[in-house]
């Protein structure tokens, strides 16, 4: 047996959806696109959707639409996805990192105020900071929109992993605290599009930059064209912008998946307290929980403190995999990686991302992990880790 930390659920509808767009006349952007765009931004209370093939490439889109670009600065935090980052990279721009919260493992909202204090002064405040809501837990996002306001930054939310959550009861990404939101739609997410990323917004000027500048720049908008139109045949490159179309086959597979969005969170939700009931009296630390926001459970991450030989962190690890449990560590500090440190960042730079990356574990959860797997994976928490000498 082996349970993998993630899984998609495809059915028989998502199939036939994809098969339906195989046999239609459009393959690549067509229709569906805008039908699947619509339908996110309906579901979650946002004016504009604008899909692209990634959500890395959404979070591209979303920097290069604030025109983030050489000699500014974005921050994020330091527990996620490198994409999260690198997306300002991209725009050539300067990153830096604000620490968690070892609680919630988002960005620490006190350690963001005191980082603004301190730029103000030294004149080095970030045009944009981009919270993430790891694990599908929402950020403290009325305390972050509450800074930009005083300090004048953009807020783009990562939500790759949070789609279907809620922050004061209110869908992420209807954007009522922030400039972008961007959804993921890889295949381990909420729902999933094959591949796939969609950028949310109510500037109607930012969503039609991202909409440009997702297929090379080009336009066939008379309105917006250089030049009167030579013909009907007639379109412009008006900027420099990038093949990040979604198609039509991955917006169908998303469309159909959607569908199910409210059933898969419920599930998850229902397998979270699952497992805090089981793991409550245990040496681990369970997610913590609050009462105004729902996650949507994309991981479930205990942290292993060592204060039990049953917790041990690498150990630990080790042990549940040689078991045929599929964990993973989401994830290892940005900064600590070989591309980071060769452009200077420290490699303690974040005392608490130090310390979440050394206890951290995520265990399975996805739709269809049965009772049966479950019990499984918590006794093999639970048990010794057990030696072998040859005596």
């Amino acid at each position: 047996m082996y349970i993998p930390y993630g899984k998609q659920g495809i059915s028989e509808e998502d199939i036939q959806s994809v098969v339906d767009v195989l046999k239609s006349d459009w393959l690549t952007q067509g229709p569906v696109v805008p039908n699947f765009e619509s339908a996110i931004a309906d579901l979650v209370g946002c004016k504009y959707a604008v899909a692209a093939n990634s959500a890395t490439s959404s979070l591209h889109l979303a920097c290069k639409a604030l025109e983030i670009g050489a000699g500014d600065i974005v921050w994020t935090s330091p527990i996620s996805f490198v994409a999260s980052s690198n997306c300002a990279l991209y725009c050539g721009a300067n990153v830096d990192f604000v620490d968690i919260d070892i609680k919630t493992y988002n960005m620490d909202v006190s350690k963001l105020k005191e980082k603004l204090v301190l730029a103000e002064a030294n004149g080095t405040l970030p045009k944009c900071v981009i919270p993430v809501h790891l694990a599908g837990r929402p950020c403290d996002m009325r305390a972050i929109k509450d800074l930009s306001k005083k300090y004048g930054f953009k807020i783009i939310e990562d939500a790759s992993h949070a789609i279907g959550a809620s922050y004061e009861k209110s869908p992420v990404g209807s954007c009522q605290y922030s400039d972008i939101t961007v959804f993921s739609f890889h295949p381990v997410k909420i729902i999933t599009s094959g591949e796939g990323g969609m950028a949310l917004t109510n500037d109607h000027s930012l969503s039609m930059k991202m909409a440009l500048l997702r297929s090379h720049g080009i336009t066939r908008d008379k309105n917006i064209m250089a030049d009167v139109p030579h013909g009907p045949w007639y379109y412009e490159q008006i900027d420099l912008g990038f093949n990040y179309r979604m198609t039509d086959i991955s917006a169908a597979l998303g469309l159909s998946q959607l569908s199910n969005l409210a059933k898969f969170v419920e599930q998850r939700n229902s397998l979270a307290d699952r497992y805090d009931e089981m793991l409550g009296d245990s040496p681990f630390v369970i997610p913590s929980r609050d009462a105004v926001s729902v996650s949507s459970f994309h991981l479930y991450i205990i942290r292993a403190t060592g204060n039990d030989p049953r917790s041990n962190h690498k150990i630990l690890f080790e042990k549940l995999q040689s078991s045929g449990i599929g964990v993973n560590l989401h994830y290892i500090p940005i900064y600590k990686h070989p591309h980071y440190r060769n452009i200077g960042f420290s490699q303690d730079l974040c005392p608490a991302a130090e310390l979440y990356y050394k206890s951290a574990i995520s265990i399975p959860l996805f739709p269809g992990l049965t009772f049966e797997q479950q019990d499984y994976i918590v006794k093999t928490l639970k048990a010794p880790p057990g030696y072998q000498n040859i005596f």
